[in-house]
Formats: structure tokens, C-alpha cells, sequence
């Protein structure tokens, strides 16, 4: 009874690990976008790693049992990324414009995935790397495009 309790207790820390991992990557992330007044901000990007995290904490539960590919829900989640991505591209004149929001929302369910499957270096790494990408290269766009 008390081993039940016990191995409950260590479930929900795990499960709370890894989603505030995933939610202060997504909040890092989103936080440049939100800076930038881009339409896919800080919820955006927080939401998408977290909602990642908990689609691959539910496979993962799963995992073990005949038949059951765990990584298949990985796959499903670039995919419906992919459709939202999709959502924040436009295109005006001859222009082109959310293609790095779109990115960066794929990026942050990356993060999520990352933080479901605790690995926690490799998330910090990737969320300090996609902010800092936005931030430099978005100095460099900006006087390369003036």
C-alpha cells in the first residue's frame, strides 16, 4: 500500500517535472516572439510545448505494450505542428511573412518533446539556442533588409 503511494507520488513529480520544464521552455521562447510583437507569442509558443509534452507523456504511458510504437506520436506531432505553422505564413505582394514565427512554434514542440522525454540538457540547449538565433539573426535581417 505504502509502495503504491509512494510510486504515485514519484508519477505526479515526474509528470510536473517535465511540463514546468516544458512550460518554461515555451515561455523563453515565446517571450522573443512576444517582444517582437509577432502573432505567435508568448501562449502561443508555451501552449505548443506543453500540449507536446503531454501528447508524448501519454504515449510514452503506453510504451511497453505489444504492438505499441511510442514514437509514432512523436511523428504525429511534427505533423500537427506542421498545420499549425501552416497557419502563420502569409504571403503579401511578393513577400513573405511568419516563416520564422512558424519555425519557432515548431522549435518549441521540439521543446516539448524534449521535456517529456527528460532531457533536460538537450532542452535547455535547444531553448537558449532558438532564442538566441531569433534575437541575432533578427539584428542582422534588420540592417541587411535597410
Amino acid at each position: 500500500m505504502i509502495i503504491d503511494i509512494i510510486s504515485e507520488n514519484i508519477k505526479v513529480a515526474d509528470f510536473i517535472l517535465k511540463l514546468g520544464s516544458a512550460t518554461v521552455a515555451g515561455l523563453l521562447i515565446g517571450l522573443e516572439r512576444e517582444y517582437k510583437g509577432k502573432s505567435a507569442g508568448l501562449k502561443t509558443n508555451t501552449l505548443v510545448s506543453i500540449g507536446a509534452a503531454v501528447f508524448v507523456i501519454i504515449s510514452m504511458q503506453y510504451e511497453h505494450q505489444f504492438g505499441v510504437d511510442a514514437t509514432r506520436v512523436l511523428s504525429q506531432v511534427v505533423v500537427g505542428i506542421g498545420f499549425l505553422g501552416a497557419g502563420v505564413i502569409l504571403q503579401k505582394d511578393n513577400k513573405i511573412k511568419g516563416l520564422t514565427t512558424a519555425a519557432t512554434i515548431w522549435c518549441s514542440a521540439a521543446a516539448g518533446c524534449l521535456a517529456a522525454t527528460a532531457l533536460y540538457v538537450e532542452l535547455a540547449f535547444l531553448s537558449t539556442l532558438v532564442v538566441i538565433i531569433n534575437l541575432l539573426f533578427g539584428y542582422i535581417d534588420s540592417k541587411i533588409n535597410k
